[in-house]
């Protein structure tokens, strides 16, 4: 055998170790048990209602040794499963422990996480009060928790009650089960969000896209004269600072613009592509496609990027002006976010939401772990891969091949060096 196969088979060898042993996903791939309800028509009703699906975590990796390894296991969980929301098919949204550093966070930023939660620790933050409105992009990695949670006993209507009154996103929090105990929810917290108008019930997400989505200013509009009166058209432009953000692209949701029409009554808003008549969003809490006219005369419209819309006036020769962009969606005074923890039975954690209320969920998901009987056998198969290769090399070493073979050598060398065996020595010690 030749110089080159003598190098390349212990080399090879060596290079499966390595590969089974230190890459984390060999052991964690079989550490969990994925939840099915994702992939059934359960997951896309969630999904049509306006509910997100991020990152909460994967069985056998751990967010201290390699954040970046569990964000990527995650999001390959989620995309291969499910869409994260009807706005975008990646996720934006994770949890994260309050032990990461900041480069912690920059390797899931890396993944395309862009929204990490809830206090993490970071001194940079993102609407840990009314007035801590996030600046930069990496304030949204210390995501705050404001509004207490939405289990009975636990959730405060008064504290709920302020924190929505001071304004910014309101970010409250749910664990659906704790072990087999199914947790009640607040109904008394739910009915007061269904109820007070000025709300944007609304994700992770969906926030983040609509925060990064205000340098998306640009936008085209034209008046035009009928025999009808006058008409306007209007379209928010995509452009380059629209995705140029470095971790993850925000969706393109509705964003909601703020027209001055000059008093004239909006007869309708309809869609040049499909021709359609854009519905009333009047009172709506979820994020959509709409419009309303409010009694000040101004038009409330709510659009997303490169959509051309049609703005029908009753009046001829209308003064308009865009005068600005909501904060919010439907120009709402505050945002209220629920994020669903450790959300490994998506039916479990949601049945009792379904059709019942117009709160929307950041669902922070994770596969289950799998049964303490079967967790053994991934390192079960590592350890006999490992005995099996150096029992390999073993028998290599005594051929004369592989890293070993110099032992063989040796031991051979030393053979040969011993003093010849003198047989008469031997059969004189017998006879005497």
């Amino acid at each position: 055998m030749g110089t080159r196969p003598r190098l390349f088979l212990p080399g090879f060898l060596v290079f499966l170790i390595l590969v089974v042993v230190f890459h984390p996903m060999a052991l964690a791939q079989s550490a969990w048990e994925e939840d099915g309800w994702l992939r059934t028509s359960l997951g896309q009703e969630r999904l049509e209602a306006g509910d997100e699906f991020g990152c909460y975590g994967m069985p056998g990796l751990s967010w201290q040794n390699d954040p970046g390894a569990v964000a990527q296991a995650c999001k390959s969980y989620i995309e291969e499963r499910i869409n994260a929301s009807q706005w975008g098919v990646s996720p934006l949204s994770s949890y994260a422990p309050s032990t990461l550093t900041m480069a912690d966070h920059g390797k899931i930023a890396s993944q395309g996480f862009t929204v990490h939660g809830d206090e993490t620790a970071l001194d940079e933050s993102a609407w840990h009060n009314a007035s801590d409105a996030p600046v930069d992009l990496w304030d949204w990695y210390n995501l705050g928790r404001r509004g207490g949670s939405l289990e009975k006993g636990i959730a405060s209507l008064d504290a709920l009650q302020s924190e929505v009154e001071a304004g910014g996103l309101v970010n409250m929090y749910w664990i659906g089960r704790v072990n087999d105990a199914t947790v009640r929810h607040d109904r008394d917290v739910l009915d007061y969000l269904d109820e007070t108008p000025g709300i944007w019930l609304t994700t992770w997400g969906e926030a983040w896209s609509s925060w990064s989505s205000k340098r998306c200013y640009e936008h085209s509009h034209v008046m035009n004269e009928t025999e009808e009166g006058s008409v306007l058209y209007f379209e928010a432009l995509e452009t380059e600072s629209c995705t140029s953000v470095s971790d993850g692209l925000p969706w393109n949701i509705p964003l909601t613009w703020i027209i001055d029409v000059g008093g004239a009554d909006v007869r309708s808003v309809s869609s040049m592509d499909s021709g359609e008549e854009l519905p009333s969003i009047e009172g709506e809490k979820n994020t959509m496609e709409g419009w309303w006219q409010q009694s000040d005369g101004t038009l409330v419209l709510s659009v997303v990027n490169a959509h051309l819309v049609k703005v029908a006036l009753n009046e001829s020769n209308v003064r308009h002006d865009i005068l600005d962009q909501a904060e919010f969606f439907n120009n709402h005074s505050s945002a209220v976010t629920i994020a669903g923890h450790e959300t490994t039975d998506l039916f479990k954690w949601s049945k009792r939401f379904v059709d019942e209320s117009d709160v929307r969920f950041t669902w922070l998901v994770q596969p289950r772990p799998a049964d303490g009987q079967d967790a053994w056998i991934p390192y079960a198969v590592v350890g006999v891969g490992v005995l099996s290769t150096f029992l390999m090399l073993a028998v290599l070493g005594r051929e004369g091949l592989g890293p070993w073979s110099q032992l063989a050598g040796k031991e051979t060398l030393h053979n040969k060096h011993q003093p010849p065996i003198n047989k008469r020595s031997l059969d004189a010690d017998e006879e005497a």
